[in-house]
């Protein structure tokens, strides 16, 4: 995308909630209704292990499967079982515990707690994840 290409617009409440994330030090990534990724704060930079990039697609499919999401056993997590895949898809509020691996190549365990996104009750805007390190055991 050229740097003079148009930025998709975006309701209202995900411009509040990305603004919000911007002035937080926990990590937090923000996603549309359809689960395309929409920005991630710099402390989500730290955690995924790379940087934001303003205009780049990241699609749910993208993102879902980028960051190679693995339970305590080490098997793959789908979108649908992902935190922030229950919120989009499912429309409530999930947490959980699972390990990524970075852009920098470094596995990490994480905490994440994702919610749904409304305007109106029947109106879905988009999904919000904060997460966190742990430490392994």
């Amino acid at each position: 995308m050229s740097a003079n290409a148009p930025q998709p617009q975006h309701n209202l409440v995900l411009i509040l909630a990305r603004d919000l994330a911007s002035r937080l030090a926990t990590a937090v990534f923000l996603v549309d209704p359809q689960g395309d990724l929409v920005y991630f704060n710099e402390a989500a930079e730290v955690v995924l292990g790379r940087p934001f990039v303003e205009g780049e697609v990241m699609s749910a499919g993208s993102w879902s499967s980028g960051f190679q999401p693995v339970d305590e056993r080490g098997r793959p997590i789908p979108l649908q079982e992902l935190p922030l895949g229950v919120a989009i898809i499912e429309r409530r509020p999930a947490h959980r515990e699972l390990s990524i691996r970075g852009g920098d190549g470094i596995e990490r365990l994480i905490a994440v707690t994702a919610f749904p996104l409304f305007t109106h009750a029947d109106e879905l805007v988009g999904g919000m994840a904060v997460f966190w390190e742990h430490a392994k055991t």
